[in-house]
């Protein structure tokens, strides 16, 4: 049984660093990838995200964001985010502008789904005030957070694959 991926890329590419996601999906998307992967730009439509994720039922979610976490500007990370508090967040908003990826999960798990495990890859933002463009170090991690991504899907996708296998070789 072949894995499925998602890649989303989220963000708000109106306020600079914010659009990292949507860079890299935009990026990534224009590469050759496994046919299991698919590469999306959510931008700031976390509705569709969790209708996207109820539909489709991805085994890997990877979400590519803006995190803040107060090292420098630039600075990658590979999150997997824990679940277990999602309704401490409180109501789930319309807006788009408050779809935070919690919320998307919030909504996704009323609407009776589930997003398989989901990982994130986040980049240190510089600079998230009105604009459009990243900033020098933000927009210096692109490559970096696509090489991450690919390395991420190649291992999950190779690892559950070598686990189909050992279970046909055991029957």
């Amino acid at each position: 049984m072949k894995q499925s991926v998602l890649v989303a890329g989220i963000g708000n590419i109106f306020l600079q660093d914010d659009g990292f996601g949507v860079e890299v999906a935009h990026r990534l998307g224009a590469q050759p990838l496994p046919e299991v992967v698919r590469v999306a730009d959510f931008g700031i439509r976390g509705i569709h995200l969790a209708y996207e994720l109820l539909e489709q039922q991805y085994d890997l979610t990877v979400l590519v964001d803006a995190i803040a976490r107060g090292d420098k500007p630039g600075t990658l990370y590979l999150v997997e985010p824990a679940f277990e508090n999602i309704h401490a967040i409180g109501e789930i908003s319309a807006d788009a502008h408050a779809m935070t990826p919690q919320h998307v999960f919030q909504l996704l798990e009323t609407l009776g789904g589930s997003p398989g495990r989901v990982l994130i890859v986040g980049c240190e933002p510089l600079e998230t005030a009105e604009g459009i463009g990243l900033s020098e170090p933000v927009a210096g991690a692109v490559e970096e957070a696509i090489k991450l991504i690919l390395d991420v899907v190649r291992r999950e996708t190779r690892t559950t694959a070598e686990a189909d296998c050992a279970r046909k070789e055991g029957s």
